[in-house]
């Protein structure tokens, strides 16, 4: 089944993540800024949390019956894996931590 009206966010996050890792790196010497990692872990960040907010938004509305229960289906699960990415890419950035640390000087 496809997603009718608005793009589902979970596939128009997912879309936006592949999309960033095809864009090619800037030439040496261009004038087009290089993304560092620390950028891209700062937007995706951000935008898992305008993800929560978003999902909160519509929660909000469907407690008063002003929002529709399939959108908030949509936010819900969107928000849902916005979370465990973020706890997955935590969960990796730790565990690189822990065995920076377990190496031999």
């Amino acid at each position: 089944m496809t997603p009718t009206g608005p793009i589902n966010p979970a596939l128009a996050a997912y879309g936006q993540a592949a999309e960033r890792i095809r864009q090619p790196e800037a030439a040496p010497g261009s004038q087009a800024p290089a993304r560092t990692f620390a950028a891209l872990v700062a937007e995706s960040g951000g935008d898992a949390v305008a993800t929560g907010h978003r999902s909160e938004a519509l929660a909000k509305q469907a407690a008063v019956g002003a929002a529709d229960l399939q959108d908030l289906v949509e936010a819900v699960n969107a928000a849902e894996l916005s979370l465990q990415s973020v706890v997955a890419v935590r969960d990796r950035i730790i565990g690189a931590y822990q065995d920076l640390i377990r190496m031999p000087i």
